[in-house]
């Protein structure tokens, strides 16, 4: 019987679910993904990815799992062409047969971005309109998301456990305490094709305008939103706490 069969099955997840599930896979965070993505009691489940620079080691993980798990994809509209071309390529290699692309709602763009300058002076509500509302459409068929979220990125992910609950869904982050050594040497055990901005000095990637190159010293996401009193562009709310758009 899995760890997952322990628990009732609910279309809805509580708080007190989470650390439930951090503490009973504990260290094993293979073995978590592998029942959520296979496990019924855990409900529809979906992989939000950026297709940013570590993001083939996640995909490569599901993809030895189920190749068929849908894959959210939010194409902001201000994504470099790189990012697109990479999703697409690692895609493709990976052999994902469902993966979503989501876009903002053109009206909404049209109301509150016609110019398609909000990063430039309110990038809250840039990523709002771009990312947040997308992704927050894209997940409303799913009970449990994976993120690919981990805890050496920045200073706010510090505390990152291995479950989470977000608006009433599970989320999991398998690769919470992996390091960037770990990282690399899974990629290069498994031949994964990097992000090409990566080598162009890029070691987190973002939209176009709010993304600059990382310099030697800095956190991996010192080059987002560079400038601002900002390092998440919004999707990753706090648990279950209520969201109030800037607007």
């Amino acid at each position: 019987m899995s760890l997952a069969a322990q628990i009732p099955e609910s279309p809805l997840w509580h708080a007190a679910d989470a650390p439930a599930l951090s503490a009973r896979y504990g260290a094993d965070s293979a073995r978590a993904l592998a029942d959520a993505l296979t496990d019924p009691a855990f409900g529809d489940v979906a992989v939000v990815s950026s297709f940013g620079a570590e993001s083939a080691v996640l995909l490569h993980m599901v993809s030895q799992i189920r190749r068929d798990v849908p894959v959210l994809f939010v194409e902001t509209g201000w994504l470099f062409p790189e990012t697109l071309r990479y999703a697409e390529d690692l895609s493709a290699h990976l052999r994902l047969s469902d993966v979503r692309w989501l876009h903002p709602d053109q009206a909404t763009l049209d109301a509150k971005d016609p110019k398609r300058l909000r990063w430039s002076y309110d990038p809250d509500g840039c990523c709002e309109i771009r990312k947040v509302e997308p992704l927050d459409r894209g997940l409303q068929p799913f009970n449990l998301w994976v993120s690919g979220r981990k805890s050496h990125q920045n200073r706010a992910r510090a505390q990152l456990s291995l479950f989470e609950t977000q608006d009433k869904r599970l989320k999991l982050n398998p690769l919470h305490d992996w390091t960037n050594d770990k990282l690399r040497d899974y990629a290069a055990t498994h031949q994964l094709p990097p992000h090409p901005l990566v080598a162009d000095g890029y070691p987190s990637i973002g939209c176009s305008p709010c993304t600059s190159r990382v310099q030697p010293g800095e956190d991996p996401r010192a080059g987002r939103w560079r400038g601002w009193d900002k390092s998440e562009c919004g999707i990753h709310k706090a648990p279950d706490a209520d969201h109030e758009p800037v607007f």
